[in-house]
């Protein structure tokens, strides 16, 4: 990355279709720019593999959080009813785990669910209520009908005069710089 380009955060094309768009992000991903992104204002079948993204640990953490929650409400239910106030009723054992289904139930959903929400959230990168391209006045396009893909400066292949004249070969409306 040159010095020009550190008070860029990246370049930014603007195109006119999602087709277009979808060959752009692919002929990045094959000319080696790893950190890109696209907007669109629509769902794009085969955006996020022409993005080369990869799958999500979402789910590893959702179970973790399951598992937790239900290892939990468990732990609860064990120290309520042999710990703290052990009550003999009937003869049943102190340790009566099928009457504790209900509540591991509970819990471990209570645990994924919570686990989920606040992995989308970090896995995101999530709550950032300013990011660099709001300061680009044609991005307000981006949730009605232009599509962007954007080449982020920090990209081990960025080089500016190179990166926006690949990004001019792929004959978008515009070039755009995004400042800090």
């Amino acid at each position: 990355m040159n010095s020009i380009s550190s008070d860029l955060y990246g370049l930014l094309a603007e195109f006119d279709s999602p087709e277009a768009l979808r060959e752009a992000a692919h002929a990045a991903q094959m000319a080696g720019y790893r950190r890109i992104d696209a907007f669109t204002p629509i769902p794009i079948d085969g955006l996020s593999e022409a993005l080369g993204h990869v799958s999500t640990s979402l789910p590893l953490v959702t179970f973790l959080g399951g598992l937790f929650g239900g290892l939990s409400g468990y732990a609860l239910e064990y120290y309520a009813a042999v710990v703290a106030y052990p009550l003999n009723v009937g003869g049943r054992p102190l340790n009566s785990w099928p009457a504790f289904i209900p509540v591991i139930f509970e819990t471990t959903v209570l645990g994924a669910a919570l686990a989920a929400v606040l992995g989308m959230l970090a896995l995101n990168g999530l709550p950032r209520p300013h990011h660099p391209l709001f300061n680009v006045p044609q991005f307000l396009l981006a949730s009605r009908d232009r599509f962007f893909l954007c080449i982020e400066a920090r990209d081990p292949s960025f080089r500016i005069d190179e990166t926006r004249i690949f990004l001019e070969g792929l004959r978008p409306r515009s070039v755009l710089d995004v400042p800090r």
